[in-house]
């Protein structure tokens, strides 16, 4: 056998078994494939699919995800919520959210990301603190993401940095930093250096 033909059957090895292996962590894990193409859906109670060589990740907007091979036919479950995130006059939806007690209107922002966010309330969170300007918390599910860099962050934005870190700026400055925005909250108050307790309620 050829060094040459060595080469390519060991990149071919390789190949497969990445291949292989990125199917087996998604499966088990039920996550998306690390290759794969996305296709935004925007259809009912689906948002996208991440689809993999092997298998398809649907991403649903309540930030449920299920992972299947491509070769099963897979029935989307009917009981995931729609969520319109304006009232009957459409005005934007407002939450209830209390921090150490006191109490605010978080108003809501028009995209699936926010919409897949109400659908886990109500929620309780300890959030930390970062850079003497937001509070953050790693969430234990992911949301779907359309992360833009704003330029400037404003007092009260409620923002989600990757995926899954929910962060609250009480600071206005400028940032490098891309982020899909939530929603605001109006007049908030300066939350100081310590952890905060955070409850969102619709």
């Amino acid at each position: 056998m050829s060094k040459k033909l060595k080469i390519t059957l060991s990149f071919l090895g390789c190949l497969i078994g990445l291949i292989l292996l990125d199917t087996f962590q998604a499966k088990l894990f039920n996550n998306s494939p690390f290759i794969h193409l996305t296709q935004n859906y925007n259809e009912g109670n689906i948002l996208k699919i991440n689809k993999g060589l092997l298998v398809n990740t649907y991403v649903f907007t309540n930030g449920e995800k299920k992972t299947v091979y491509r070769w099963v036919k897979y029935e989307p479950p009917k009981d995931i919520p729609i969520i319109d995130n304006q009232n009957e006059e459409g005005e934007k939806m407002q939450v209830n959210v209390i921090i150490n007690n006191e109490e605010y209107i978080l108003e809501v922002e028009d995209n699936e990301t926010a919409k897949s966010f109400i659908t886990k309330l109500p929620q309780e969170y300890t959030m930390k603190e970062l850079n003497g300007n937001e509070k953050y918390v790693y969430l234990d599910y992911e949301l779907p993401t359309n992360s833009i860099n704003p330029k400037k962050i404003n007092k009260g934005d409620v923002m989600l940095y990757g995926d899954n870190c929910l962060v609250i700026f009480y600071k206005t400055f400028n940032t490098n930093y891309s982020y899909t925005k939530i929603g605001h909250i109006a007049n908030l108050a300066d939350l100081g250096i310590d952890s905060i307790t955070v409850k969102f309620t619709k």
